[in-house]
């Protein structure tokens, strides 16, 4: 019996097929919106989860000043040196590397071209703070560290924009008015979680910046590597208490200093997102109920349409819940048919605008079971309606219906 009610449901379908796929536009606009703002949700998420990362694996970043950004108080906080990196990486445990970081901008000339570039004073555990690897050449050495010499490694950007397709390597390149000689070149990281170009970067000796660039022995950041399983808590108790004791500050003194988790940014920016793409697919599901109330509207025309029909099945002994079935199962083959072309849509449309858009394509089974099964949902729910008015016509009635 159930096999012949979905043939009935069929063939009502094919009947009116231009009927039929306008009754089901609303579902598979509903399905493809949930199902693609979902994906591409997910995406963006992933996405901002892996620029975090790149900044540093379970890093701390601590600036002077009482919290980051603009207005951060950092103005009249005194700067970082040198040895309290040291002290960080001897003093306190779980720590993988520590790096101390001073900044500046400079013009840099090679090859008879300019580039303006960031320019960072280091040592060698900044490359380990902030998971670079080097695509070619070789770190600074114990001499050049110590020594202050006259090396630099460089980004891909800037090995692209002032040497082209040939190795940097060896070749000297004039920062401000030193002249130094490249020794390695960092593999490419792309864009990072601000949209700045991580390539875009110089990397000095600290000695070399502090001596004979910026002329000073401030350091504007210290870059902490935790190990893998070491409590952050601790850690940055830890590290609190040290740099407390070593400005100075007493009891009641607030920190002059703050510690930034890097994981911690990536949790909160990656939440935001999950907010935004459950805000967008809630949205998009409104159509679904759109599409619903249209099955509800073609299935009450189909009805009254059918109606001798409907009286004749009656009067030769069909009973009332063979007719309810039937018109109930033709409003769940349409809801299901636009929920299966929805999908259809809604990966071509994921993976394009994915590309489009420059971040990963995720693909979710959850998601599209669940829009598919809410689909079906959405034809039991506003085709029952109908159905129960179908089976519920007087046969004599319905005979004498022109």
């Amino acid at each position: 019996m159930l096999l012949n009610t979905l043939l009935l449901a069929l063939r009502s379908i094919r009947r009116n097929l231009l009927r039929s796929f306008l009754t089901i536009l609303g579902i598979v606009i509903g399905v493809s919106a949930v199902i693609t703002m979902v994906t591409l949700g997910n995406g963006a998420t992933m996405a901002v989860q892996n620029q975090i990362s790149s900044l540093g694996t379970n890093l701390l970043q601590v600036r002077p000043g009482q919290r980051m950004g603009p207005g951060g108080g950092g103005g009249g906080a005194p700067a970082f040196k040198e040895v309290d990196a040291e002290a960080i990486a001897t003093q306190i445990g779980g720590i993988a590397a520590v790096a101390p970081e001073a900044r500046t901008g400079a013009t840099l000339v090679a090859q008879g071209r300019n580039w303006t570039s960031s320019i960072i004073g280091s040592t060698n555990a900044w490359l380990i703070t902030g998971n670079w690897k080097l695509g070619a050449g070789r770190a600074f050495s114990d001499e050049e560290l110590q020594a202050g010499a006259a090396v630099c490694l460089i980004g891909q950007s800037v090995q692209r924009e002032l040497f082209g397709t040939r190795s940097a390597v060896g070749e000297p390149l004039r920062v401000k008015k030193i002249s130094c000689d490249v020794v390695g070149v960092l593999a490419s990281k792309g864009q990072g979680a601000f949209g700045n170009d991580q390539d875009d970067v110089v990397l000095l000796p600290i000695k070399t910046l502090q001596r004979r660039i910026t002329g000073h022995t401030r350091v504007n950041t210290l870059l902490v590597s935790m190990m893998d399983g070491s409590d952050p808590s601790r850690v940055k108790d830890s590290l609190t208490q040290l740099l407390r004791e070593r400005r100075k500050l007493a009891q009641d003194d607030e920190d002059n200093f703050n510690v930034l988790d890097t994981k911690q940014l990536a949790d909160t920016l990656s939440g935001t997102t999950k907010v935004m793409t459950m805000l967008l697919g809630a949205v998009a599901a409104v159509s679904l109920l759109v599409g619903g109330i249209g099955i509800m509207n073609i299935m009450l025309v189909s009805v009254t349409e059918r109606t001798r029909e409907i009286g004749l099945r009656l009067a030769i002994g069909a009973l009332e819940r063979e007719v309810l079935l039937q018109f109930l199962i033709e409003a769940v083959v349409l809801a299901c048919l636009g929920g299966v072309i929805g999908i259809v849509l809604a990966t071509a449309a994921s993976l394009g605008l994915s590309n489009l858009m420059d971040v990963p394509y995720i693909f979710n089974p959850g998601v599209n079971l669940l829009s598919f099964l809410f689909s079906a949902g959405i034809g039991v729910v506003f085709g029952y309606f109908p159905a129960r008015r179908a089976a519920r016509l007087d046969p004599i009635e319905a005979l004498r219906h022109e």
